[in-house]
């Protein structure tokens, strides 16, 4: 099997840390470089999460971490604190003599992608600033990633954010506006209602299951995951939900793919009331299409692959402050 060249653009908090551990440990995944945004929790708590999931990893230090846009393109930041508490659970470590690449996110996509033409797949799973960003300052941008894997929008459903919008989407409409006519040859979409909701809710007896393997990498998943699971099912969401782990897990293994469509796809920045709507139009309407929406995939095949992942053993390269064992 042939690795696959993948970036992860990231706003790194519980299921994005699930990604950067699929990232480094599947053998399917070639991790070229890890890329912050501005989303989910602060800035620098996103980047301590990073670190802190390289580390349980086994792998800190072994890809760089750089450090993008720390606030969306036109609007004031908006967080998802109130959902995933700091992201790790509490969780923390030394990062004494720990770095961050001096490089810019932003610059990093474009090197990256310049280098190997064609080749280099990125797996966008925040707010799409630092895309964006790379689309506005190199327009070949675009003509040079093999294939742009976005978890974002819902597929003419609920929002997460608002009762219009998912949080990705939300937090900075004009960026992923920006992304959708950019002109990707491969632009695939995970979204969130129906996708995440139906195939990728993980319920409290198999999330049980998950956290109880026994290994550093499941106990640090029952950490980071547990304010999550929690704010789910108090909003009546039977579950702990996995967008962003099921968005590169769809690269590394497309066999889990069992329906997609083409659609064109637009988000809405203008309207206050349904900002960040992602409006996707099917065949009937006669538009060209820019994105193939993922519709369905084989839910007890990725429970497999994260059940897989967690089993895996791995030894913490320094000491993890809560992490029990």
């Amino acid at each position: 099997m042939t690795a696959i060249p993948v970036i992860i653009d990231t706003d790194t908090a519980q299921d994005d840390c699930v990604t950067i551990l699929l990232g480094l440990l599947d053998p399917a995944a070639d991790l070229l470089a890890i890329t912050m945004v501005a989303g989910n929790v602060g800035f620098e708590q996103q980047v301590a999460n990073a670190h802190l999931t390289l580390n349980v990893a086994g792998r800190l230090g072994t890809v760089p971490v750089h450090l993008g846009c720390r606030r969306p393109l036109m609007r004031d930041w908006e967080s998802a604190e109130d959902v995933h508490g700091d992201g790790s659970g509490g969780l923390s470590m030394d990062r004494d003599g720990v770095t961050e690449s001096g490089e810019h996110g932003v610059d990093a996509l474009l090197r990256l992608t310049a280098e190997r033409p064609g080749e280099v797949s990125i797996v966008a799973i925040g707010p799409l600033t630092n895309i964006a960003m790379a689309v506005v300052k190199d327009p070949a941008f675009a003509a040079r990633v093999k294939s742009l894997y976005v978890m974002g929008g819902s597929n003419n459903g609920r929002g997460n954010i608002t009762a219009a919008a998912e949080f990705n989407f939300y937090v900075d409409p004009e960026a992923a506006q920006v992304v959708m006519d950019a002109g990707f040859a491969d632009l695939r979409i995970v979204t969130w209602d129906p996708l995440t909701l139906r195939d990728a809710t993980i319920d409290r007896a198999r999330y049980n299951e998950l956290c109880e393997l026994g290994t550093p990498l499941a106990g640090f998943f029952a950490r980071m995951c547990e304010a999550t699971i929690d704010y789910d099912e108090s909003v009546g969401i039977n579950g702990s939900t996995h967008p962003d782990s099921l968005t590169l897990a769809i690269l590394l293994h497309p066999e889990l793919v069992q329906a997609s469509a083409r659609y064109r796809v637009d988000v809405e920045t203008r309207s206050e009331l349904t900002r960040g709507l992602s409006v996707m139009a099917w065949e009937k309407f006669g538009l060209t299409p820019n994105a193939t929406v993922v519709e369905a995939v084989d839910a007890p095949a990725f429970y497999r692959v994260l059940a897989g992942l967690l089993a895996t053993a791995t030894t913490p390269d320094r000491p993890v402050t809560g992490l029990a064992g």
